[in-house]
């Protein structure tokens, strides 16, 4: 009898769980693994160590950088790559060209996946620019050989890496390097 009622307790406690995964009561994968990277009682993070946790920069010495760089600015000051993380903090980091504005919902200290990263904070940031619909500047068609030097002067010009647009001579008409000059008394 006291078998049965343990068998009973225990069935009652697997449909209790069941009910409470389905409406979402009970802690997913993702919470229990921020719950995991997160600081022990009494530890704080660093700024850089939670941009780079939460994956909001590659490495974590890029967001030290981006720190000292005055890239980061927590409730609108400027901090330091050591500067103490909390929950309800705003922070807003300039990187790859856009702004990331982020409220804090969750202080950790170890890198994690995308999904729970996304946990971890409220992302206010404006949409992204849209991508240009233009083709891409200097794009050669598939097939058409190799470019000659004219062609290649001209996409090199396009792209922006084109040299001085004297061609290389100083103010004499001679070439900037004297090691180029070919002449009577050089080999060249």
């Amino acid at each position: 009898m006291a078998s049965e009622s343990a068998d009973e307790e225990k069935a009652g406690a697997d449909a209790v769980g069941k009910d409470a995964a389905n409406t979402g009561e009970l802690d997913t994968d993702a919470t229990v693994a921020a719950e995991a990277a997160g600081p022990a009682n009494g530890e704080t993070v660093r700024i850089d160590s939670w941009i780079w946790s939460v994956r909001l920069v590659k490495t974590r010495s890029m967001g030290a950088t981006a720190c000292r760089g005055g890239h980061v600015r927590v409730n609108g000051e400027r901090v330091k790559p050591a500067y103490a993380v909390r929950v309800g903090d705003e922070v807003r980091l300039r990187h790859a060209g856009r702004e990331r504005i982020v409220v804090v919902k969750r202080v950790i200290r170890k890198r994690v996946g995308a999904p729970v990263a996304v946990e971890c904070y409220v992302d206010n940031s404006p949409p992204p620019p849209p991508r240009e619909a233009a083709a891409p500047i200097g794009i050669r068609d598939r097939g058409t050989g190799r470019p000659t030097k004219r062609d290649r002067r001209e996409l090199e010009r396009l792209r922006g890496f084109g040299g001085p647009p004297d061609g290389g001579l100083g103010e004499t008409g001679a070439p900037d390097d004297p090691g180029k000059q070919s002449g009577p008394g050089t080999r060249g």
